[in-house]
Parts: C-alpha cells; structure tokens; sequence
C-alpha cells in the first residue's frame, strides 16, 4: 500500500478544498489543440465545433441519431465460440474480451438496428471502434449476417458503418472466414434488388476495407475519414516512394472515384433517406422530392400545346 498517495495526499486535498478532476472531462482537437467541454462536444454528434473535425462516435449514439426520434428495434448479438483458438498474447483473448466487454457495455463490436430513417424503414450496422478496434472476428460475422437476414425479410435497404482496424488477429483464420461470409450477404442484397449502402468512418482498414466496405451500390464518407488497406508507412516501405498528401483521406478518395460522396455527419440521416427514396423509388414521407412533377395542364393549354 502508498500511504503517501493513498492516505497522506487525499487528507491533503481534503484540508485545502482541492477536489479531483475527472477524466475525460475535457477533449482535446487532434487536428488544433483546441479544448472542448465533454457535453458540447456529445450535443454536437462528437464534432469539434470549432474545427468540424469528426471524432469517433459511439455505435450506441448514431444508432439512435439515425433512426427516427432515436427508437429502434436492437437486432439479437448470436452466440458464438469465444476464444476458439486459445490465443494468448501478453494476455490471454478470453481476459481482453472481459476487459472490453465492461468498457465498451456490449457484447462485441457490433451493434445493429431495425426502424425508420425519414420514414423510411432500414436496417443500420454500426461498429464500435472502442471494442478491440472495431475489428472483425466470428461474433461480429455473425451479427452483420444476421441484420443482412433481417434486411432480406423486411425487403428494406442496409446501411452500414464501419470503423474498424481489419480482421481480428485472435481468432485467425476463423476471422478471415468472415469476410466472404458477409460478401455472400451483400450479394444476396444485390440479387433481390435492395440497395446496400456504405458509411465509411474514421478509421475503415484491413480486411474490413477489403470485403463488405467497399462493395456498397454507394460509398458515402464522413470527413477526414482514414480509408485503405495497409497503413502509408508500409505501403512507402513497400513501393519506396513518398505517398502524395492526404493519401488514404476520404477528400484524397472521391477526388480519385473511391468514393461517392463526402458529407459532415449532422447530414448524413438526411442524406440516407434522399439517397435512399431514389433507389427505392419510393417517396419518404418529410422529403421533398429531388424532381419536381409536371403541374397539371387544363384542357385548353393540352390543345393550344397540340
């Protein structure tokens, strides 16, 4: 036991009225340096109001910033093996798993729901960076092919947001299995017609850019969102050459045709259902229509136009 830190220093605080500080309690811009009040910057959607530069979001706030008056059926996490290989590296998966459990309050990475963007019904999968870096392994496989399957059975579009790291290094070859099995569920979608559309977020690499990321009918990107494969040091080691600026940057990306469109976050829900409404065709009850339709002519105008 320190006694110094544990006895001497609270009774010191104590007799000065020092109270301590809580963590978290100020974010610091990693783009200016600027300071934030913790509860401006979560009652902005997690974007620095002074630079725009987007933090990660929690996967529990943007489903509810999505879904319409922030209510959504949370789609079932299936059960899966945990720690099928019994890997262990300074410490062994199956601890790495409790740890990130209680931080991050869910079972795995993956988080999905089932309600109405704009009054249009859509399934949304989102990733929790916070849990093991968003990346994916069985149990993650498993709940993005289960929302695909819901998605099927509403006969409704998905949207999916990754932020992930790639593959998840402890669970092998079983990880990698997941990104064929999810690719087999976009297909389905594409087969019966349902548009499957992408978020991208700051960071999508790995194997998760190299499956279900990147086969949306259409790519949206939050700003400054890292996007690629490998990281730009090892593609330099690799190719040895200097990487132009602002590589792997979703404004470097849709200047190069990766990537459709880049819109801020506070956009986004609107820009889904527009988006959506047109590949649907059908109209979303709140949205103006992008084509206005012809105004009706009287009978006389029909003749003098004859």
């Amino acid at each position: 036991m320190n006694w110094i830190t544990n006895y001497v220093r609270p009774r010191i605080n104590s007799m000065l009225g020092r109270r301590e500080v809580p963590e978290n309690l100020w974010i610091k811009c990693p783009e200016t340096g600027a300071m934030v009040f913790h509860t401006d910057l979560e009652e902005n959607k997690w974007v620095i109001p002074s630079s725009g530069y987007h933090m990660k979001m929690p996967a529990k706030a943007r489903l509810a910033d999505l879904f319409d008056g922030g209510s959504f059926e949370a789609l079932p996490q299936p059960k899966v093996a945990q720690d099928p290989l019994k890997f262990r590296d300074s410490k062994k998966y199956a601890d790495r798993l409790k740890e990130n459990r209680a931080k991050a309050d869910q079972e795995d990475t993956i988080l999905s729901g089932f309600g109405t963007v704009h009054g249009l019904p859509l399934v949304a999968v989102v990733h929790e960076f916070n849990f093991l870096a968003g990346s994916l392994g069985m149990a993650a496989g498993e709940a993005i092919i289960t929302a695909f399957e819901r998605a099927l059975s509403e006969e409704c579009p998905l949207v999916i947001f990754p932020a992930s790291g790639g593959a998840r290094m402890q669970e092998g070859i079983l990880s990698l299995m997941q990104m064929a099995r999810t690719t087999v569920m976009v297909e389905k979608m594409r087969e019966a017609g349902l548009p499957y559309i992408v978020v991208l977020t700051n960071p999508t690499t790995g194997g998760v850019t190299a499956s279900y990321a990147m086969l949306g009918d259409i790519h949206i990107s939050e700003p400054g969102a890292m996007i690629g494969f490998a990281g730009r040091r090892v593609i330099e080691q690799t190719i040895r050459e200097q990487l132009p600026e602002g590589f792997q940057t979703a404004e470097y990306l849709l200047e190069h045709g990766m990537v459709d469109m880049v819109v801020k976050r506070h956009d986004i829900p609107e820009t889904l259902a527009r988006t959506l409404k047109i590949l649907m065709h059908s109209p979303a009850p709140g949205v103006p229509s992008l084509i206005e339709p012809p105004k009706p002519t009287s009978p006389g105008e029909q003749a003098d136009a004859a």
